[in-house]
Protein backbone atom coordinates (compact mmCIF):
# COMPACT_ATOMS: atom_id res chain seq x y z
CA UNK A 1 0.00 0.00 0.00
CA UNK A 2 2.89 2.32 0.72
CA UNK A 3 5.53 2.57 -2.03
CA UNK A 4 8.94 1.75 -0.67
CA UNK A 5 12.36 1.16 -2.12
CA UNK A 6 15.11 -1.10 -0.92
CA UNK A 7 18.45 0.51 -0.18
CA UNK A 8 21.68 -1.22 0.67
CA UNK A 9 23.57 0.40 3.53
CA UNK A 10 27.31 0.82 3.68
CA UNK A 11 27.42 -2.27 5.84
CA UNK A 12 25.74 -4.39 3.21
CA UNK A 13 22.40 -4.67 5.04
CA UNK A 14 19.10 -4.10 3.29
CA UNK A 15 16.76 -1.41 4.54
CA UNK A 16 13.28 -0.42 3.48
CA UNK A 17 12.59 3.31 3.44
CA UNK A 18 10.02 5.58 1.83
CA UNK A 19 11.41 7.56 -1.08
CA UNK A 20 8.98 10.49 -1.26
CA UNK A 21 8.54 12.96 1.64
CA UNK A 22 4.77 12.46 1.57
CA UNK A 23 5.30 8.76 2.14
CA UNK A 24 6.87 9.51 5.52
CA UNK A 25 3.58 11.13 6.50
CA UNK A 26 1.62 8.04 5.47
CA UNK A 27 3.95 5.69 7.34
CA UNK A 28 3.90 7.98 10.38
CA UNK A 29 0.12 8.07 10.55
CA UNK A 30 -0.06 4.30 10.11
CA UNK A 31 2.44 3.79 12.93
CA UNK A 32 0.49 6.12 15.23
CA UNK A 33 -2.74 4.24 14.49
CA UNK A 34 -1.12 0.87 15.23
CA UNK A 35 0.38 2.20 18.46
CA UNK A 36 -3.00 3.63 19.50
CA UNK A 37 -4.67 0.33 18.65
CA UNK A 38 -2.27 -1.54 20.88
CA UNK A 39 -2.83 0.85 23.78
CA UNK A 40 -6.62 0.70 23.44
CA UNK A 41 -6.52 -3.10 23.47
CA UNK A 42 -5.01 -3.04 26.98
CA UNK A 43 -7.49 -4.22 29.65
CA UNK A 44 -7.01 -0.96 31.54
CA UNK A 45 -8.45 1.00 28.59
CA UNK A 46 -11.81 -0.80 28.52
CA UNK A 47 -14.61 -0.90 31.07
CA UNK A 48 -15.24 -4.40 32.41
CA UNK A 49 -13.14 -7.55 32.21
CA UNK A 50 -10.77 -8.15 29.33
CA UNK A 51 -9.48 -5.77 26.70
CA UNK A 52 -11.14 -4.31 23.63
CA UNK A 53 -11.26 -6.35 20.44
CA UNK A 54 -8.88 -5.59 17.59
CA UNK A 55 -11.56 -4.06 15.34
CA UNK A 56 -12.97 -1.85 18.12
CA UNK A 57 -9.51 -0.58 19.03
CA UNK A 58 -8.38 -0.15 15.41
CA UNK A 59 -11.53 1.69 14.36
CA UNK A 60 -11.35 4.04 17.37
CA UNK A 61 -7.62 4.67 16.96
CA UNK A 62 -8.01 5.39 13.24
CA UNK A 63 -10.93 7.72 13.90
CA UNK A 64 -8.94 9.57 16.58
CA UNK A 65 -5.64 9.89 14.69
CA UNK A 66 -7.49 10.92 11.51
CA UNK A 67 -9.56 13.33 13.68
CA UNK A 68 -12.81 11.92 12.34
CA UNK A 69 -15.06 11.01 15.27
CA UNK A 70 -16.91 8.03 13.82
CA UNK A 71 -17.38 5.34 16.48
CA UNK A 72 -18.61 1.77 16.69
CA UNK A 73 -18.71 1.72 20.52
CA UNK A 74 -20.09 4.30 22.95
CA UNK A 75 -17.02 6.36 23.93
CA UNK A 76 -18.02 7.38 27.49
CA UNK A 77 -19.43 3.95 28.35
CA UNK A 78 -17.04 1.53 26.63
CA UNK A 79 -13.69 3.17 27.44
CA UNK A 80 -12.19 3.92 30.85
CA UNK A 81 -10.62 7.26 31.78
CA UNK A 82 -7.31 5.74 30.67
CA UNK A 83 -8.87 4.93 27.30
CA UNK A 84 -10.27 8.45 27.09
CA UNK A 85 -6.79 9.80 27.73
CA UNK A 86 -5.35 7.66 24.92
CA UNK A 87 -8.06 8.89 22.56
CA UNK A 88 -7.36 12.50 23.53
CA UNK A 89 -3.62 12.04 22.92
CA UNK A 90 -4.27 10.44 19.52
CA UNK A 91 -6.57 13.33 18.57
CA UNK A 92 -3.95 15.91 19.54
CA UNK A 93 -1.16 14.13 17.69
CA UNK A 94 -3.32 13.47 14.62
CA UNK A 95 -4.60 17.03 14.44
CA UNK A 96 -1.15 18.53 14.93
CA UNK A 97 0.29 16.23 12.27
CA UNK A 98 2.45 13.16 12.73
CA UNK A 99 5.59 14.59 11.13
CA UNK A 100 4.94 17.96 12.74
CA UNK A 101 4.65 16.34 16.17
CA UNK A 102 7.77 14.24 15.66
CA UNK A 103 9.72 17.25 14.40
CA UNK A 104 8.51 19.35 17.33
CA UNK A 105 9.86 16.72 19.73
CA UNK A 106 13.15 16.86 17.82
CA UNK A 107 13.28 20.64 18.23
CA UNK A 108 12.46 20.51 21.93
CA UNK A 109 14.85 17.65 22.72
CA UNK A 110 17.71 17.99 20.23
CA UNK A 111 17.25 21.64 19.25
CA UNK A 112 17.72 20.74 15.60
CA UNK A 113 16.16 18.84 12.71
CA UNK A 114 17.66 16.72 9.98
CA UNK A 115 17.05 17.49 6.33
CA UNK A 116 14.61 14.58 5.92
CA UNK A 117 12.51 15.77 8.87
CA UNK A 118 12.46 19.34 7.56
CA UNK A 119 11.34 18.20 4.11
CA UNK A 120 8.59 15.92 5.43
CA UNK A 121 7.31 18.53 7.86
CA UNK A 122 7.35 21.23 5.19
CA UNK A 123 5.19 18.99 3.00
CA UNK A 124 2.71 18.34 5.83
CA UNK A 125 2.45 21.96 7.05
CA UNK A 126 2.71 23.63 3.62
CA UNK A 127 5.65 25.70 4.87
CA UNK A 128 7.10 28.17 2.45
CA UNK A 129 10.59 26.71 2.70
CA UNK A 130 12.55 24.15 4.67
CA UNK A 131 14.09 26.91 6.76
CA UNK A 132 10.66 28.00 7.99
CA UNK A 133 9.84 24.64 9.57
CA UNK A 134 10.98 25.35 13.11
CA UNK A 135 9.23 28.73 13.21
CA UNK A 136 6.05 27.23 11.76
CA UNK A 137 5.99 24.32 14.21
CA UNK A 138 6.44 26.54 17.25
CA UNK A 139 3.73 28.82 15.88
CA UNK A 140 1.36 25.89 15.39
CA UNK A 141 2.02 24.74 18.96
CA UNK A 142 1.36 28.20 20.41
CA UNK A 143 -1.83 28.72 18.40
CA UNK A 144 -3.15 25.25 19.26
CA UNK A 145 -2.52 25.59 22.98
CA UNK A 146 -3.92 29.12 23.08
CA UNK A 147 -7.23 28.30 21.35
CA UNK A 148 -7.62 24.99 23.18
CA UNK A 149 -6.83 26.68 26.50
CA UNK A 150 -9.39 29.46 26.03
CA UNK A 151 -12.05 26.99 24.89
CA UNK A 152 -11.30 24.62 27.78
CA UNK A 153 -11.58 27.47 30.30
CA UNK A 154 -14.96 28.56 28.94
CA UNK A 155 -16.32 25.00 28.91
CA UNK A 156 -14.94 24.21 32.35
CA UNK A 157 -16.65 27.26 33.80
CA UNK A 158 -19.97 26.31 32.19
CA UNK A 159 -19.85 22.65 33.23
CA UNK A 160 -18.98 23.63 36.80
CA UNK A 161 -21.44 26.50 37.28
CA UNK A 162 -24.26 25.56 34.93
CA UNK A 163 -24.37 21.78 35.44
CA UNK A 164 -22.87 21.39 38.93
CA UNK A 165 -19.98 19.14 37.89
CA UNK A 166 -17.17 18.94 40.48
CA UNK A 167 -14.25 21.08 39.36
CA UNK A 168 -11.94 18.14 38.42
CA UNK A 169 -14.71 16.57 36.31
CA UNK A 170 -15.62 19.91 34.75
CA UNK A 171 -11.95 20.56 33.93
CA UNK A 172 -11.54 17.16 32.26
CA UNK A 173 -14.74 17.63 30.25
CA UNK A 174 -13.61 21.10 29.24
CA UNK A 175 -10.14 20.02 28.14
CA UNK A 176 -11.33 16.91 26.28
CA UNK A 177 -14.02 18.70 24.29
CA UNK A 178 -11.78 21.73 23.62
CA UNK A 179 -9.06 19.54 22.12
CA UNK A 180 -11.63 17.50 20.21
CA UNK A 181 -13.26 20.66 18.87
CA UNK A 182 -10.14 22.54 17.75
CA UNK A 183 -8.78 19.42 16.07
CA UNK A 184 -12.14 18.91 14.35
CA UNK A 185 -12.36 15.40 15.83
CA UNK A 186 -15.92 15.32 17.16
CA UNK A 187 -15.30 12.81 19.96
CA UNK A 188 -17.51 13.54 22.98
CA UNK A 189 -17.73 12.18 26.51
CA UNK A 190 -21.53 12.16 26.37
CA UNK A 191 -23.42 9.27 24.79
CA UNK A 192 -25.67 11.68 22.88
CA UNK A 193 -22.75 13.89 21.82
CA UNK A 194 -23.96 17.46 22.56
CA UNK A 195 -27.72 16.93 22.12
CA UNK A 196 -28.28 17.72 25.82
CA UNK A 197 -26.69 21.14 25.27
CA UNK A 198 -28.36 21.95 21.93
CA UNK A 199 -29.82 25.25 23.12
CA UNK A 200 -27.02 26.22 25.52
CA UNK A 201 -24.90 28.93 23.83
CA UNK A 202 -22.27 28.74 26.60
CA UNK A 203 -21.41 25.23 25.38
CA UNK A 204 -22.19 25.38 21.68
CA UNK A 205 -20.60 28.75 20.89
CA UNK A 206 -17.12 27.98 22.33
CA UNK A 207 -17.16 24.55 20.69
CA UNK A 208 -18.32 26.02 17.37
CA UNK A 209 -15.70 28.79 17.40
CA UNK A 210 -12.92 26.30 18.16
CA UNK A 211 -14.10 24.13 15.27
CA UNK A 212 -14.11 27.10 12.90
CA UNK A 213 -10.64 28.24 14.00
CA UNK A 214 -9.20 24.75 13.55
CA UNK A 215 -10.92 24.39 10.20
CA UNK A 216 -9.38 27.57 8.78
CA UNK A 217 -5.92 26.04 8.71
CA UNK A 218 -2.73 27.25 10.36
CA UNK A 219 -1.47 29.31 7.38
CA UNK A 220 -4.65 31.40 7.52
CA UNK A 221 -4.44 31.81 11.30
CA UNK A 222 -0.80 32.92 11.03
CA UNK A 223 -1.58 35.44 8.31
CA UNK A 224 -4.56 36.85 10.17
CA UNK A 225 -2.36 37.35 13.21
CA UNK A 226 0.24 39.25 11.14
CA UNK A 227 -1.96 41.08 8.64
CA UNK A 228 -5.36 41.40 10.31
CA UNK A 229 -5.36 45.18 9.74
CA UNK A 230 -4.42 44.96 6.05
CA UNK A 231 -6.81 42.59 4.24
CA UNK A 232 -5.57 43.87 0.88
CA UNK A 233 -2.26 42.15 1.63
CA UNK A 234 -3.86 38.77 2.31
CA UNK A 235 -2.78 35.92 0.06
CA UNK A 236 -5.10 34.15 -2.35
CA UNK A 237 -5.19 31.15 0.00
CA UNK A 238 -6.42 33.22 2.94
CA UNK A 239 -9.04 35.01 0.86
CA UNK A 240 -10.35 31.76 -0.60
CA UNK A 241 -10.56 30.09 2.80
CA UNK A 242 -12.21 33.01 4.59
CA UNK A 243 -14.73 33.81 1.86
CA UNK A 244 -15.51 30.14 1.23
CA UNK A 245 -15.93 29.40 4.93
CA UNK A 246 -18.28 32.35 5.44
CA UNK A 247 -20.43 31.46 2.42
CA UNK A 248 -20.67 27.77 3.26
CA UNK A 249 -21.40 28.35 6.95
CA UNK A 250 -24.12 30.89 6.17
CA UNK A 251 -25.67 28.82 3.38
CA UNK A 252 -25.52 25.66 5.50
CA UNK A 253 -27.06 27.31 8.52
CA UNK A 254 -29.93 28.81 6.55
CA UNK A 255 -30.65 25.60 4.63
CA UNK A 256 -30.51 23.23 7.61
CA UNK A 257 -32.59 25.53 9.80
CA UNK A 258 -35.22 26.05 7.10
CA UNK A 259 -35.58 22.37 6.18
CA UNK A 260 -35.57 21.09 9.78
CA UNK A 261 -37.62 23.94 11.29
CA UNK A 262 -40.77 21.88 11.76
CA UNK A 263 -39.17 18.42 12.02
CA UNK A 264 -40.43 16.95 15.34
CA UNK A 265 -37.36 14.73 15.59
CA UNK A 266 -34.80 17.54 15.32
CA UNK A 267 -35.51 21.30 15.57
CA UNK A 268 -39.30 21.14 15.86
CA UNK A 269 -39.64 21.14 19.68
CA UNK A 270 -37.15 24.00 20.19
CA UNK A 271 -37.81 27.70 20.56
CA UNK A 272 -37.12 29.89 17.49
CA UNK A 273 -33.82 31.03 18.99
CA UNK A 274 -32.86 27.46 19.82
CA UNK A 275 -33.70 26.33 16.28
CA UNK A 276 -31.47 28.97 14.75
CA UNK A 277 -28.61 28.16 17.11
CA UNK A 278 -28.88 24.40 16.55
CA UNK A 279 -29.20 24.82 12.78
CA UNK A 280 -26.10 26.94 12.51
CA UNK A 281 -24.23 24.70 14.96
CA UNK A 282 -24.79 21.74 12.66
CA UNK A 283 -23.63 23.80 9.70
CA UNK A 284 -20.39 24.46 11.59
CA UNK A 285 -20.00 20.76 12.38
CA UNK A 286 -20.09 19.84 8.70
CA UNK A 287 -16.76 21.69 8.45
CA UNK A 288 -15.37 18.25 9.50
CA UNK A 289 -15.92 18.39 13.26
CA UNK A 290 -18.58 15.76 13.98
CA UNK A 291 -20.35 16.93 17.13
CA UNK A 292 -24.12 16.80 16.84
CA UNK A 293 -26.72 18.66 18.87
CA UNK A 294 -29.70 16.99 17.16
CA UNK A 295 -30.56 13.38 16.31
CA UNK A 296 -29.04 12.83 12.87
CA UNK A 297 -31.05 9.67 12.32
CA UNK A 298 -34.18 11.87 12.32
CA UNK A 299 -32.94 14.45 9.79
CA UNK A 300 -34.78 14.87 6.49
CA UNK A 301 -33.02 13.00 3.64
CA UNK A 302 -32.53 16.25 1.73
CA UNK A 303 -30.61 17.59 4.75
CA UNK A 304 -28.35 14.55 4.61
CA UNK A 305 -27.68 15.18 0.92
CA UNK A 306 -26.90 18.86 1.48
CA UNK A 307 -24.58 17.94 4.34
CA UNK A 308 -22.86 15.45 2.04
CA UNK A 309 -21.84 18.37 -0.15
CA UNK A 310 -20.59 20.45 2.79
CA UNK A 311 -18.64 17.54 4.29
CA UNK A 312 -17.13 16.65 0.93
CA UNK A 313 -15.81 20.20 0.51
CA UNK A 314 -14.36 20.30 4.03
CA UNK A 315 -12.26 23.08 5.57
CA UNK A 316 -9.01 24.92 4.96
CA UNK A 317 -5.71 23.27 3.97
CA UNK A 318 -2.78 22.63 6.32
CA UNK A 319 -5.03 22.52 9.37
CA UNK A 320 -7.13 20.06 11.34
CA UNK A 321 -10.02 19.86 8.85
CA UNK A 322 -10.56 17.22 6.20
CA UNK A 323 -12.43 16.99 2.91
CA UNK A 324 -11.37 18.29 -0.48
CA UNK A 325 -10.51 21.62 1.13
CA UNK A 326 -12.20 24.94 0.43
CA UNK A 327 -9.32 26.09 -1.75
CA UNK A 328 -9.71 23.10 -4.09
CA UNK A 329 -13.43 23.78 -4.39
CA UNK A 330 -12.73 27.48 -4.93
CA UNK A 331 -10.29 26.74 -7.74
CA UNK A 332 -12.92 24.57 -9.47
CA UNK A 333 -15.51 27.31 -9.04
CA UNK A 334 -13.31 29.92 -10.68
CA UNK A 335 -12.39 27.51 -13.49
CA UNK A 336 -16.11 27.02 -14.14
CA UNK A 337 -16.78 30.75 -13.91
CA UNK A 338 -13.98 31.51 -16.39
CA UNK A 339 -15.16 28.85 -18.85
CA UNK A 340 -18.76 30.05 -18.75
CA UNK A 341 -17.68 33.64 -19.39
CA UNK A 342 -15.38 32.59 -22.20
CA UNK A 343 -12.18 33.70 -20.54
CA UNK A 344 -8.74 32.42 -21.46
CA UNK A 345 -7.07 32.57 -18.04
CA UNK A 346 -8.42 31.76 -14.58
CA UNK A 347 -8.06 34.84 -12.39
CA UNK A 348 -8.77 34.78 -8.63
CA UNK A 349 -8.79 38.00 -6.61
CA UNK A 350 -6.65 39.77 -9.17
CA UNK A 351 -4.10 36.96 -9.55
CA UNK A 352 -3.78 34.35 -12.31
CA UNK A 353 -3.85 30.66 -11.41
CA UNK A 354 -1.11 28.46 -12.91
CA UNK A 355 -2.43 25.69 -15.14
CA UNK A 356 -0.70 23.12 -12.94
CA UNK A 357 -3.09 24.11 -10.13
CA UNK A 358 -6.06 23.45 -12.45
CA UNK A 359 -4.82 19.93 -13.10
CA UNK A 360 -4.08 19.22 -9.45
CA UNK A 361 -7.54 20.34 -8.36
CA UNK A 362 -9.29 18.29 -11.04
CA UNK A 363 -7.19 15.22 -10.24
CA UNK A 364 -7.91 15.37 -6.51
CA UNK A 365 -11.64 15.92 -7.04
CA UNK A 366 -12.07 13.11 -9.56
CA UNK A 367 -10.15 10.63 -7.41
CA UNK A 368 -12.15 11.66 -4.33
CA UNK A 369 -15.43 11.23 -6.20
CA UNK A 370 -14.30 7.81 -7.40
CA UNK A 371 -13.37 6.74 -3.85
CA UNK A 372 -16.73 7.84 -2.44
CA UNK A 373 -18.75 6.20 -5.24
CA UNK A 374 -16.86 2.89 -5.14
CA UNK A 375 -17.02 2.73 -1.33
CA UNK A 376 -20.74 3.48 -1.30
CA UNK A 377 -21.41 0.85 -3.95
CA UNK A 378 -19.50 -1.74 -1.93
CA UNK A 379 -21.55 -0.97 1.19
CA UNK A 380 -24.74 -1.26 -0.87
CA UNK A 381 -23.69 -4.77 -1.89
CA UNK A 382 -23.04 -6.02 1.64
CA UNK A 383 -25.80 -4.23 3.61
CA UNK A 384 -29.51 -3.51 3.37
CA UNK A 385 -29.29 0.14 4.38
CA UNK A 386 -30.64 2.84 2.06
CA UNK A 387 -28.34 4.69 -0.33
CA UNK A 388 -28.73 8.06 1.41
CA UNK A 389 -27.54 6.68 4.76
CA UNK A 390 -24.61 4.77 3.28
CA UNK A 391 -23.50 7.75 1.19
CA UNK A 392 -23.63 9.93 4.30
CA UNK A 393 -21.39 7.55 6.27
CA UNK A 394 -18.84 7.29 3.45
CA UNK A 395 -18.66 11.04 2.85
CA UNK A 396 -18.39 11.62 6.60
CA UNK A 397 -15.48 9.17 6.77
CA UNK A 398 -13.74 10.64 3.71
CA UNK A 399 -14.17 14.20 4.99
CA UNK A 400 -12.98 13.08 8.47
CA UNK A 401 -16.18 14.60 9.84
CA UNK A 402 -17.58 11.94 12.15
CA UNK A 403 -21.27 12.75 11.77
CA UNK A 404 -23.40 9.64 11.40
CA UNK A 405 -26.97 8.61 10.75
CA UNK A 406 -26.48 5.94 13.41
CA UNK A 407 -25.58 2.93 11.27
CA UNK A 408 -21.79 2.80 11.65
CA UNK A 409 -21.89 0.33 14.54
CA UNK A 410 -24.42 -1.82 12.66
CA UNK A 411 -22.31 -2.25 9.54
CA UNK A 412 -20.76 -5.69 8.96
CA UNK A 413 -17.08 -6.14 9.74
CA UNK A 414 -16.12 -5.67 6.08
CA UNK A 415 -18.03 -2.37 6.03
CA UNK A 416 -16.28 -1.10 9.15
CA UNK A 417 -12.88 -2.02 7.75
CA UNK A 418 -13.82 -0.14 4.59
CA UNK A 419 -14.61 2.98 6.63
CA UNK A 420 -11.22 2.64 8.34
CA UNK A 421 -9.55 2.75 4.93
CA UNK A 422 -11.71 5.67 3.78
CA UNK A 423 -10.90 7.65 6.94
CA UNK A 424 -7.18 7.02 6.44
CA UNK A 425 -7.26 8.00 2.77
CA UNK A 426 -9.53 10.97 3.50
CA UNK A 427 -7.11 12.35 6.07
CA UNK A 428 -3.91 11.72 4.12
CA UNK A 429 -4.99 11.45 0.50
CA UNK A 430 -5.30 15.17 -0.28
CA UNK A 431 -2.01 15.91 1.54
CA UNK A 432 0.06 13.20 -0.06
CA UNK A 433 -1.52 13.45 -3.50
CA UNK A 434 -1.21 17.23 -3.73
CA UNK A 435 2.37 17.08 -2.51
CA UNK A 436 3.27 14.28 -4.89
CA UNK A 437 1.74 16.12 -7.85
CA UNK A 438 3.55 19.33 -6.96
CA UNK A 439 6.95 17.73 -6.41
CA UNK A 440 6.77 15.49 -9.48
CA UNK A 441 6.14 18.38 -11.83
CA UNK A 442 8.88 18.52 -14.45
CA UNK A 443 9.15 20.27 -17.80
CA UNK A 444 8.75 18.33 -21.05
CA UNK A 445 11.25 18.74 -23.86
CA UNK A 446 8.56 18.21 -26.50
CA UNK A 447 4.81 18.61 -27.05
CA UNK A 448 2.32 16.62 -29.12
CA UNK A 449 0.17 18.35 -31.76
CA UNK A 450 -3.18 19.64 -30.49
CA UNK A 451 -6.53 18.07 -31.31
CA UNK A 452 -9.94 18.68 -29.74
CA UNK A 453 -12.52 15.95 -29.05
CA UNK A 454 -16.23 16.79 -29.04
CA UNK A 455 -17.29 18.03 -25.58
CA UNK A 456 -20.92 17.94 -24.47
Amino acid sequence: MYPQVARASAWGRLHLAPRHPAQFIVVGFAAAILAGTGLLMLPVAKVGPGGAGFLEALFTATSAVCVTGLIIVDTPVFWTPFGHGIILALIQVGGFGIMSFASLLGILLARRLGLRSRISTAVETKSGSFGDVQRVLLGVLKVSLLIEGITAAALTWRFATGYSYPLPDALWLGVFHAVSAFNNAGFALFSDSLISFATDPWICVPVGLAVIMGGLGFPVLFELRREYRTPLHWTMNTRLVLSGTAILLLAGGIFITAVEWGNPGTLGPMTPGGKIQAGFFQSVMTRTAGFNSVDFAALHPVTWLFMDVLMFIGGGPAGTAGGLKITTFGVLFFILHTEIRGGTAVNVFGKRLPRSVHRQALTIVLLAVALVIISTMFLMLITDFALDRLLFEVVSAFGTVGLSTGITAQLPIAGQFLLIIVMFVGRLGPITLASALALRSKPLLYEYPKERPLIG
